[in-house]
């Protein structure tokens, strides 16, 4: 894209309020932020799908090199709200810079990282480029290729090929994956290491204000729609409708995956006949009188989970095709996973589960209405799912080890007499 056009998709993003004014020259790949002495990891997780894993990867390196600084990127603002307050010692964050020639020779002029760890399937010419052109390794973590993406970058495979040989390593989350990979020309080391959002840690909470939520709903019969998208808001208001006659103290909890959608969300809710109530800035409880009660909130999904006994996971009914968001977050904390068809961009962690009996896949609005309302009547079932769930999560905690077995090597080896590594639990 040509720097005319980047400058007025940034300016339209501004208007638009996806961008932090104080911070937009970022995207530009300028900063007044300091590099930090000697070695610097950098970590690029582009959105909020990839956070979880990227934490995961943040933490046990901070903890194994502990003289090492460790630069992440993120492309929106929801993302960097999410997991600033969340890095360790060590981390500082900055946005990533629009693919520019001109912004990613400042980015990384600015930064010199010694090491680069991609997340993911996100593939920018011009910066892996500029990798090549420095010769920085890089290896590329959790990777995942859907079918669209298989797809769109299939038609240049020479120029996919050449790209993905920016990495010395990739770590594949499925065998599925690893086979698209070389399918799209990558001709180096592929090791399936599972999904490392499997070993993410338990979402954070604060204890006094699922008190005070627990107390004010008590009496009331709970379930959480959970990262919703468009379509799934009206959705659940019809399950609630539908329920409500035969448990009057039904209350549906909403979390909207992007709370910026409220105001879409209050006018696609105007008319369900129901009360409802958002939760917005000041945190405001649900009253006895309300029916839905929207979490428009960030960084609060494992506060849900832990009130509310069976979760529904968004995108996975939603009208824009679907594709998923991650299960194992509900399940961890101990809630009922319950997912609609589409959730193909998660698909193995959701077939797994499904076949493991730690999820329950339900074809439509009338499956999900009918089986809400038989856990709602029978708690030993419910007890069963959430039991499973957990089980399940705990079992795959151990994808973080396998990541480092195959990372430290190539660390080492790429930075001789530089690191220190502590071995000391993440």
């Amino acid at each position: 894209m040509s720097h005319p056009l980047l400058l007025r998709l940034l300016a339209k993003r501004l208007e638009k309020g996806k961008e932090i004014p104080e911070r937009v020259e970022e995207k530009k790949g300028i900063t007044y932020a300091l590099r930090p002495d000697g070695v610097l990891f950098w970590i690029h997780a582009a959105s909020v799908g990839e956070i979880q894993s990227a934490l995961v990867l943040i933490r046990i390196l901070c903890a194994r090199f502990p003289d090492v600084r460790v630069l992440v990127t993120t492309g929106t603002v929801t993302s960097a709200r999410i997991i600033e307050d969340k890095l360790p010692q060590g981390a500082l964050h900055q946005f990533y810079p629009l693919d520019h020639p001109q912004w990613v020779r400042l980015f990384l002029d600015r930064w010199k990282p010694d090491f680069v760890f991609w997340m993911e399937s996100e593939l920018w010419p011009n910066m892996l480029e500029g990798l090549r052109d420095r010769c920085i390794p890089a290896v590329l973590v959790n990777a995942r290729i859907s079918p669209r993406s298989f797809k769109a970058w299939g038609w240049a495979k020479p120029l996919t090929g050449r790209l993905l040989g920016t990495f010395s390593l990739i770590l594949a989350q499925t065998d599925v994956d690893s086979t698209r990979l070389k399918g799209l020309g990558y001709s180096g080391r592929i090791v399936v290491t599972d999904n490392l959002k499997y070993s993410a840690a338990d979402l954070p909470y604060v204890p006094d204000v699922l008190q005070a939520l627990q107390e004010k709903t008590q009496e009331r019969t709970l379930w959480v729609f959970s990262s919703t998208h468009k379509g799934e808001e009206e959705m659940a208001a019809r399950v609630h409708k539908a329920l409500k006659k035969r448990f009057p103290t039904l209350l549906t909890l909403i979390v909207p995956r992007h709370p910026e959608r409220r105001g879409d969300i209050r006018e696609s809710l105007e008319d369900c006949g129901l009360h409802v109530c958002f939760r917005g800035e000041t945190h405001i409880l649900p009253t006895d009188q309300d029916d839905l009660y929207i979490a428009d909130t960030l960084g609060e999904l494992g506060l849900f989970y832990r009130l509310c006994p069976v979760a529904v996971i968004g995108r996975s009914f939603s009208e824009d095709g679907g594709g998923g968001h991650n299960p194992l977050e509900a399940a961890q904390l101990g809630c009922a996973v319950l997912h609609g068809p589409n959730v193909q961009n998660l698909q193995q962690i959701y077939d797994e589960m499904d076949e493991a009996g730690a999820a329950l896949r339900l074809p439509d609005e009338a499956s999900l209405r009918e089986t809400l309302a038989r856990f709602f009547e029978n708690t030993e079932k419910l007890k069963a799912l959430q039991e499973a769930g957990q089980s399940f999560a705990n079992n795959k905690a151990g994808v973080i080890d396998r990541v480092m077995e195959e990372i430290e090597p190539i660390l080492i080896a790429a930075l001789p007499d530089r690191l220190t590594l502590e071995r000391v639990p993440e």
